[in-house]
């Protein structure tokens, strides 16, 4: 079973997965029961990357979603596929790519998820803030107002009729109040 929706966005990384999803039981490499297609290690860097995001186990393999389009996908033990409008910039490592996702048009790009020629920190950083534009970029991708971009029901303002609350004037303005105020 698969969390992410099948919506068209989805629908080639979907058909992907499902062609190289194994069914599995039990074993030490299961996830959500299928095999895990992702090294454990990857996982975890993937939920560091994006530690106030939930993981969707889909066929075995960890995605990243907002509003049911996946953003990023951790595969293997050295690729993060993520969905953007354009190539990532330098100084990003790029990974092998994973056709058809990653071919031209189609909007997902193969990236090392371990950026061993940057320090640590500035790799954490990168990736953690692409992660997050690979989000907001899936989230506009389906044009439903009525959820925001980590799929929570999106409020209605606190406006009746027209009219924005407002507080009322104070009647005596200018003076004083209460021992409110800094003393001089």
């Amino acid at each position: 079973m698969t969390l992410l929706p099948d919506l068209p966005q989805n629908t080639v990384l979907l058909d992907m997965l499902r062609q190289q999803g194994v069914p599995q039981e039990r074993g030490t490499y299961v996830c959500e029961g299928w095999e895990l297609h992702t090294h454990p290690d990857l996982v975890e860097r993937l939920e560091g990357l994006a530690p106030q995001w939930p993981v969707l186990a889909t066929f075995g393999v960890p995605v990243l979603e907002a509003k049911g389009i996946a953003a990023v996908v951790a595969w293997s033990m050295g690729t993060l596929l993520v969905r953007l409008p354009e190539a990532p910039a330098e100084p990003l490592e790029p990974a092998e790519p994973w056709p058809p996702l990653t071919d031209p048009g189609q909007g997902w790009y193969s990236l090392c998820p371990w950026q061993s020629e940057l320090p640590s920190a500035d790799s954490k950083r990168l990736l953690t803030q692409l992660i997050q534009h690979a989000l907001t970029y899936a989230a506009s991708l389906l044009e439903d107002d009525s959820i925001d971009w980590q799929g929570r029901p999106v409020q209605a303002s606190d406006r009746r009729r027209g009219k924005a609350k407002s507080r009322r004037p104070s009647r005596d303005k200018g003076k004083r109040q209460g021992g409110h105020g800094r003393r001089r």
